[in-house]
């Protein structure tokens, strides 16, 4: 790690300046900047330095992830008292996605500050959204490990939890039933299937549930205030699953 002390350790290092801006940018200064610099170095940039991944953001990232989820959960659950856990759920996989992370990075301008390997840099990674999401996910992490959950709050309600209801609404806008339709016909698996599993409460505020099934196996479970709704949901929730298995085969 001397190579982070000699870093921080020159006054005139225009990276020290730039991270002095970044502090400006994210409302919150480090005590300890070292913190700052492993949220912001992609394994790409520690590999080339010849250090091991340890130096590199994924270990706070992952902490990062839990602070996240706890902290939009401990949001969501205060906000809307009268939902149930599958809508709170909902919402919440929506709010931590890597999509919307990304765009909640590219806000505050994380991407310039991001330390990327010459390879990774060449191939647009400065721009793609799992390393943008990633990145922002570390810096929750670094922000909680040097001074707590306080500031972890105050800089997710200030960059994240604000615009809410305007991330939740553009969420809401993509047609996931087109995507999955897409997705199982390119791969040869037929017409996706869904079926009302459910409905619950008075006709004025009606839960209705669906599911979706794809090659015969049930990939996605939604709720929703309408069937319409609910079937978005539920192909939402069948279209990450299936992606993540085509990507494992190789197949995309």
């Amino acid at each position: 790690m001397r190579w982070l002390f000699r870093l921080l350790g020159r006054r005139t290092d225009p990276r020290k300046e730039r991270l002095r801006a970044l502090q400006t940018l994210i409302g919150y200064k480090f005590k300890d900047e070292r913190l700052l610099v492993q949220a912001l170095s992609h394994r790409s940039y520690a590999y080339e330095l010849g250090r091991s991944g340890v130096d590199s953001n994924e270990r706070l990232e992952f902490l990062g992830d839990a602070v996240l989820n706890m902290v939009v959960a401990d949001y969501l659950y205060r906000k809307f008292e009268e939902e149930r856990e599958g809508a709170l759920t909902q919402m919440k996989s929506t709010m931590v996605s890597k999509r919307v992370l990304a765009r909640m990075a590219k806000e505050i301008g994380l991407g310039e500050y991001i330390m990327l390997g010459e390879s990774e840099e060449a191939s647009g990674g400065r721009e793609r959204t799992s390393i943008l999401g990633d990145a922002y996910e570390a810096l929750v992490g670094a922000i909680y490990l040097d001074g707590g959950m306080r500031p972890v709050r105050k800089f997710l309600k200030r960059h994240l939890l604000h615009d809410m209801h305007g991330v939740l609404s553009d969420e809401e806008l993509k047609n996931y039933k087109s995507a999955l339709l897409e997705l199982a016909q390119r791969e040869g698996w037929g017409h996706p299937v869904y079926e009302l599993q459910g409905e619950e409460g008075p006709d004025h505020r009606k839960l209705f549930t669906v599911e979706v099934k794809v090659k015969g196996q049930v990939y996605g479970v939604g709720q929703g205030r309408s069937k319409k709704r609910a079937e978005q949901m539920a192909a939402r929730e069948a279209l990450k699953r299936l992606e993540e298995e085509v990507a494992e085969s190789g197949g995309a």
